[in-house]
């Protein structure tokens, strides 16, 4: 189970930080990656942070989040910073296996960014 949290209303270059806390799987096993659906578009990928810590963005972040995990604590973090407008959707925690490509998603976190 994964539980995002983080999410809410913000103006055009403020930060936020999103949160994932994972329950019932050992974390070191997953892939963790963090996605995003705005109002009529498909989702799409945001980040990913294998273990021990290889990442990937999408081109749109240009150096603006930062995609981290804490294995410990179940933990996956995305800190995004210098919103924009266009960063407005609901964002999805997923954690995929590396062994068996099963694929959990959390419930999601609205995030709006205002002009």
């Amino acid at each position: 189970q994964l539980q995002a949290s983080g999410g809410g209303l913000v103006q055009a270059g403020e930060s936020l930080r999103l949160s994932c806390a994972a329950s019932g799987i050992t974390l070191s096993m997953y892939t963790m990656g963090w996605y995003r659906q705005a109002p009529g578009s498909q989702r799409e990928l945001v980040a990913l942070i294998s273990n021990p810590g290889g990442t990937t963005y999408n081109d749109f972040v240009e150096g603006r989040f930062t995609i981290s995990r804490d294995n410990a604590k179940k933990t996956v973090y995305l800190q995004m910073n210098t919103l924009k407008p266009e960063d407005t959707a609901v964002y999805y925690c997923s954690a995929r296996n590396r062994y068996d490509n099963r694929v959990y998603w959390g419930q999601g976190t609205l995030v709006t960014v205002s002009r």
